[in-house]
């Protein structure tokens, strides 16, 4: 049951983010003034690994992790991992409010059939109680999770691969919401009780999470991401999956380049944005969003936030999961300030070390 991996406790988990091209790993300890980044790390997969989020090479994933490993302390043997995909559905229910825990358990089954289009013994299950419904006293607003059991445990065998043991599986938009408390500082200081968008921006993937007053009010994922830029780089320049990937980070491309690669993607990139905000209006009934956080390798991409503030008219920023926190003395910086956004599911989840709930 995903119940006893969401609900574990474990302090210092290494939170390990399972992207589609690479893993990246954070790990932070909590000092009387914050946190403290005690190891960060990135590591690339073979192509192929990972398709649309599902792990389709376990050993290939747990040895990208392994090499991860030996850069972080031998003292943390836990790690926190996520879900997303088709295979994960996340739904805020309503429930009786004087059921007891065992009471919710069994009524959320009988619910979970009902909203669950995949048989309940191929499916893990979770649930968290979020508040009170503000329309219905009587009624608990409920979180309920759940994904594909193979999904879990691919994951958890990638992990055990690599000598770690999995005490959290989390859902990878809602930890993308719990980074955004490491985030705050860059943001104007009333963003906490705006509408604050997050998006990560992945190879294949990219989510977003919006946030307000702490609580996360919509979720969404979608099939877009950086691999398209990379393919584009291919298509034009004759050179190999792996030279364009480096050539986007070096900027080691012809003068001609901004104009047959880069505007045209940032472009497509500001339409997906452009339609998973207005999906969120007319979704929540919300009518604007303040805030827009850009995470993930594609965030990286030459002036993509001031293109965003140009065209959409929201304030938007890079994510620096790390700029308000101590950074250890073991620390590899250059790592650290070369991915910073890529860091930020990572951390999100590293953040489950100092906290037992969903969000």
């Amino acid at each position: 049951m995903l119940s006893k991996l969401f609900k574990a406790h474990a302090p210092l988990m290494v939170g390990i983010d399972i992207g589609s091209h690479c893993v990246k790993a954070v790990l932070l300890s909590q000092t009387h003034s914050g946190y403290r980044v005690e190891a960060v790390a990135i590591e690339p997969i073979p192509k192929g690994a990972i398709t649309e989020r599902a792990v389709q090479d376990i050993e290939a994933v747990g040895r990208a992790i392994s090499k991860l490993k030996k850069r972080f302390p031998k003292h943390a043997p836990f790690a926190a991992v996520a879900v997303s995909g088709q295979t994960v559905i996340t739904k805020v229910i309503f429930m009786d409010v004087s059921l007891t825990d065992a009471e919710l358990e069994s009524q959320i089954a009988i619910e979970a059939d009902s909203l669950i289009p995949y048989p309940l013994d191929e499916v893990s299950l979770d649930f968290e109680k979020i508040s009170v419904n503000e329309a219905d006293p009587s009624k608990m607003n409920v979180l309920l999770s759940a994904a594909r059991t193979e999904s879990v445990l691919a994951r958890v065998s990638a992990l055990e691969e690599a000598g770690y043991k999995a005490k959290v599986v989390d859902v990878e938009s809602y930890a993308l919401s719990r980074s955004l408390d490491t985030l705050y500082g860059q943001l104007p200081s009333d963003a906490f009780d705006k509408i604050v968008a997050i998006v990560d921006i992945g190879a294949v993937i990219s989510l977003m999470s919006v946030v307000q007053s702490g609580k996360t009010i919509y979720t969404r994922d979608q099939v877009f991401g950086g691999e398209q830029y990379t393919n584009s780089i291919v298509a034009y320049y004759n050179k190999t999956f792996d030279e364009a990937e480096l050539a986007k980070t070096t900027g080691d491309l012809p003068p001609n380049y901004t104009f047959e690669v880069l505007a045209p993607f940032q472009t497509a990139l500001l339409q997906q944005i452009r339609r998973a905000v207005q999906m969120f209006m007319t979704t929540s009934g919300k009518d604007h969003v303040d805030y827009l956080v850009l995470s993930g390798g594609t965030a990286l991409v030459e002036g993509l936030d001031r293109l965003l503030v140009d065209e959409l008219g929201i304030h938007t920023i890079i994510s620096d999961p790390f700029s308000d926190m101590e950074i250890g003395p073991k620390v590899d910086r250059n790592v650290l300030l070369r991915h910073k956004p890529q860091f930020t599911l990572a951390t999100g989840l590293a953040l489950r070390s100092f906290t037992t709930c969903h969000i």
